[in-house]
């Protein structure tokens, strides 16, 4: 299944939990620790009270905007990922969230890695490479997000609740990815 009719099937916690996923793997540019996200992750567990989402997501907000830098294009993309989060769960807000914050987490991702790839892409469309979920002709760096986000969203779908792990997990992963191509950015650029 493509990543666009991953997202048009998920259900309200897998929405939550692909566009939360994305936003964790693009932290480094935000500003933010290893750990900023996990109140937000835990109010996604099974069993979480369905006010603790709202509370944490202003948290959340106040904490990564504090840390707030210099803005770039991937800067500011990641910003507007977590300032359109909903901070209420309803399928539909969560939905219209996940499905811009995995173009964004693309666009991140594509602009990352670096000036040759990006030239590279730059004749994909990525609605069409979310549509068809194809990574062949596209940078490493973009393509292994997108597979991530594939990732994610079937974790949930085939183990619902107990998915969760598993898409920290793979975000987790991400995430140390998307740092590594931030350092090699700013070694390039600096």
């Amino acid at each position: 299944m493509s990543l666009v009719e991953l997202i048009a099937q998920a259900d309200e916690r897998g929405l939550a939990v692909s566009g939360l996923a994305c936003l964790d793997r693009c932290v480094p540019l935000l500003g933010g620790d290893e750990e900023v996200l996990r109140p937000l992750w835990a109010s996604l567990a099974e069993g979480a009270a369905a006010d603790e989402w709202a509370q944490r997501l202003e948290q959340t907000r106040g904490t990564l905007d504090a840390a707030a830098g210099g803005e770039d294009e991937a800067v500011a993309l990641a910003h507007r990922m977590l300032a359109a989060a909903p901070a209420r769960r309803s399928a539909a807000g969560l939905r219209e969230w996940a499905d811009a914050c995995s173009v964004a987490a693309l666009r991140i991702h594509r602009l990352l890695d670096g000036p040759a790839a990006a030239a590279d892409d730059a004749g994909t469309d990525l609605d069409d490479a979310r549509r068809e979920g194809r990574t062949a002709g596209v940078s490493p760096l973009l393509a292994a997000e997108l597979r991530r986000q594939i990732t994610v969203l079937e974790l949930l779908s085939a183990h619902g609740p107990a998915g969760l792990r598993g898409a920290l997990e793979v975000s987790t992963e991400g995430r140390r990815v998307l740092r590594a191509a931030v350092s090699r950015r700013s070694r390039r650029d600096g």
